[in-house]
């Protein structure tokens, strides 16, 4: 059992937490938590860390998940564990995950593409509630501008509550020739927009369709807006303007699964 936070093992996975940067070079993520233990492909598990009262106390829940992995455990104290973890209240088990890379043919190529095209996303919460409520409503593959906050993020990772491991994505290095892109490939663009001739539950989106979503602040940039094809509201009342990134992308989408339900 490793007691000490100064433990090289334990000092790389604060590192890991912390910088991108080591785990862009290390091709490595970390998970936290029972739930996003249980769903992490098994062929992508490299390592596996427990806390010491986690491992005493869930024996039954170890049983039925470890026999799937064949890697290699540590045991740590409680107050090693709450070093590297990133939540207060740590559930005691985290993995160190190998990421899965997807190529861009894979996310705009397809029957009928159903995409998000996120611009300049910054909060790693929001980010990973819009790939896990993407994830529900059938979306096919997001596209991301090389400034969104990293996929990769533990506050990300735990917002998305397992979706990452199973919604392909993609870190355009330029989102603007891409989305001329979609737009040859026959991929219709959308933008909520004040100025929109539609609401968005007036459009069609049961063929080949993508939904720009900007900035949480700032909204979409001007050449970001400029290339969608259409612009659609969000009807409001009372005084509001504008809905959060995440919400007013959950309300796009799942009214396209809708219409693609029925």
């Amino acid at each position: 059992m490793i007691t000490s936070t100064a433990n090289a093992k334990v000092k790389r996975l604060v590192s890991l937490k912390k910088k991108k940067r080591l785990r862009d070079e290390e091709n490595l993520f970390i998970t936290e938590g029972i739930r996003m233990f249980r769903e992490v492909p098994a062929d992508r598990v490299r390592e596996i860390y427990l806390s010491e009262s986690f491992y005493h106390k869930e024996k039954k829940i170890l049983g039925q998940v470890l026999g799937k992995h064949r890697v290699q455990i540590e045991i740590l104290s409680d107050q090693v564990f709450a070093c590297a973890s990133d939540t207060v209240t740590p559930q005691g088990v985290l993995c160190l995950v190998k990421r899965k890379e997807y190529r861009k043919r894979e996310i705009i190529e397809g029957d009928c593409p159903f995409l998000l095209v996120l611009d300049n996303i910054q909060d790693p919460g929001n980010l990973g509630t819009i790939v896990r409520t993407a994830e529900g409503a059938g979306v096919t593959g997001i596209l991301l501008s090389q400034d969104c906050v990293d996929m990769y993020n533990p506050k990300t990772i735990r917002s998305t509550m397992g979706s990452v491991y199973r919604l392909p994505f993609y870190y355009s290095r330029n989102i603007v020739e891409d989305l001329e892109e979609l737009k040859k490939t026959g991929i219709c663009t959308y933008a909520a927009h004040l100025e929109g001739k539609k609401a968005y539950d007036e459009e069609n989106y049961c063929g080949p369709c993508a939904f720009l979503i900007g900035n949480e602040g700032n909204g979409l940039r001007a050449e970001i807006m400029e290339r969608a094809q259409e612009y659609i509201r969000i009807p409001m009342k009372g005084g509001v303007e504008s809905l959060n990134a995440a919400i007013a992308a959950s309300v796009l989408m799942f009214e396209a699964a809708r219409q693609r339900r029925h």
